[in-house]
């Protein structure tokens, strides 16, 4: 296998949110993008990066901040939608490289914001929930919250939760211990 087919993109975002229902005319945004590479050959997890999106149609909650630890300020220094789109075809293989996340919420938002937007979706179709690897490798009925899953593989939470950048090296690494495991989709069996 090349090197280039061992890299994995683990994707988490951060959106507009509210404690309850949103203000009227306002919908959930991606406000941030965490992504780390990983190089399933090596077992190692080989960039950590972040892209910050600035918000069209609604704006940072005090709700928001809190869970997140985003501003509205910090991320009107971001990129718009299309942009940081863009960003992640140019610079990170979004559209080759395949990629995960925990669940399909982060999938789904891409999907449902390039459509409202009109911007080319900018990931691959090949797609792992990691969180449904991680339930079925562990046997466990119920899925697990990323923290949870760290919790049950005995592995450190790494920064802070809810940070999209944070989470991503987090997820990265519970796809990595599912590797080693031989339990990640591809991961060769003896």
């Amino acid at each position: 296998m090349e090197r280039s087919e061992e890299l994995l993109n683990v994707v988490d975002v951060e959106a507009t949110c509210w404690d309850g229902e949103p203000p009227v005319g306002a919908v959930n945004e991606i406000i941030e993008i965490g992504l780390t590479v990983v190089d399933l050959g090596t077992g190692e997890r080989i960039g950590k990066h972040r892209i910050l999106v600035r918000p069209a149609r609604s704006a940072v909650s005090a709700f928001c901040t809190e869970l997140t630890g985003l501003t509205q300020a910090e991320v009107d220094t971001g990129l718009d939608f299309d942009g940081a789109c863009r960003l992640l075809a140019a610079e990170h293989r979004a559209g080759t490289r395949p990629w995960a996340s925990w669940g399909d919420y982060d999938r789904h938002q891409f999907t449902r914001q390039c459509q409202a937007t009109g911007t080319p979706y900018p990931f691959g179709h090949q797609h792992t929930n990691a969180k449904a690897v991680f339930a079925r490798a562990h046997q466990l009925r119920k899925r697990p919250g990323m923290a949870q899953a760290l919790r049950i593989a005995e592995l450190p939470l790494e920064g802070r939760h809810h940070s999209g950048e944070d989470d991503a090296w987090n997820i990265a690494a519970l796809i990595l211990n599912l590797n080693a495991q031989g339990s990640w989709p591809g991961t060769p069996h003896p």
